[in-house]
């Protein structure tokens, strides 16, 4: 479907524009979009489910929400990262780290680095272009 995955984010929340810009630091290839600019209906998800978690595209145009995106990004990393996303695929693992993703969600706008608002300006948010 897609030449790279996709990670899509609450582009109006500031502690997810925050833990993007680290994961724009991983080695990993990848078009990151916050859901607000996504052609949601062409990468096969809607802004119902991006407004309650992150989402990771895969290339063939399986959408994987919350904990599991997360370690489906992790996975699409070079080594050593692939190690630590299959750890959160283990079936007891995937239930904590499902369970610590959504505590994250429900409590972002208390967490550092969440704005007022928690809003950024879109010039402020990650870039959208392709990932090397």
């Amino acid at each position: 479907m897609a030449d790279l995955p996709v990670l899509i984010y609450d582009g109006d929340c500031g502690f997810c524009t925050r833990s993007v810009r680290l994961a724009e630091r991983l080695p990993v290839r990848m078009r990151i979009l916050p859901w607000q600019e996504a052609d949601l209906a062409a990468l096969r998800t809607t802004s119902d489910r991006a407004r309650h978690e992150v989402l990771w595209v895969d290339r063939s145009g399986r959408v994987f929400g919350g904990a599991a995106a997360v370690a489906e990004l992790l996975k699409n990393c070079r080594t050593p990262w692939p190690v630590l996303g299959l750890f959160m695929s283990a079936p007891v693992l995937r239930l904590l780290a499902e369970w610590a993703y959504r505590w994250v969600a429900a409590n972002r706008y208390r967490l550092p680095g969440a704005t007022p608002a928690c809003q950024l300006p879109p010039a402020e948010r990650p870039g959208h272009s392709d990932r090397s």
